[in-house]
């Protein structure tokens, strides 16, 4: 499997995992916090396999940034959280390191 196919099925099981947080209401819904450990355990499995693959720094970077990004977006389409301005640079603070990052990997 491809490395940066790795890299974004941890990413999504990251995201998945985190989105179900609310939903395991302080992990008393039995469903979704199942679904939730095994979202990171998922993503755990492949970061440690990506790690061994490409620098840490580059998948951390990528890791967190695409998951902080996405987690924002998602937040604000199923759980009507805000984006104000501030968030919305930062967001995009965010993309532009992560990209930067990638570009310029040894």
């Amino acid at each position: 499997m491809n490395v940066y196919v790795m890299l974004f099925t941890a990413i999504f099981f990251e995201i998945l995992g985190t989105m179900l947080l609310p939903a395991s209401q302080n992990f008393t819904k039995i469903f979704p916090t199942i679904v939730l450990l095994i979202s990171y355990a998922i993503s755990f499995y492949f970061l440690a396999i990506v790690s061994q693959k490409l620098p840490l720094s580059i998948v951390y970077a990528s890791w967190s940034g695409v998951g902080i990004f996405s987690i924002a977006i998602l937040s604000y389409i199923f759980y009507k959280q805000t984006l104000n301005w501030q968030i919305i640079l930062g967001l995009f603070f965010i993309v532009i390191g992560v990209t930067i990052v990638n570009i310029f990997k040894p």
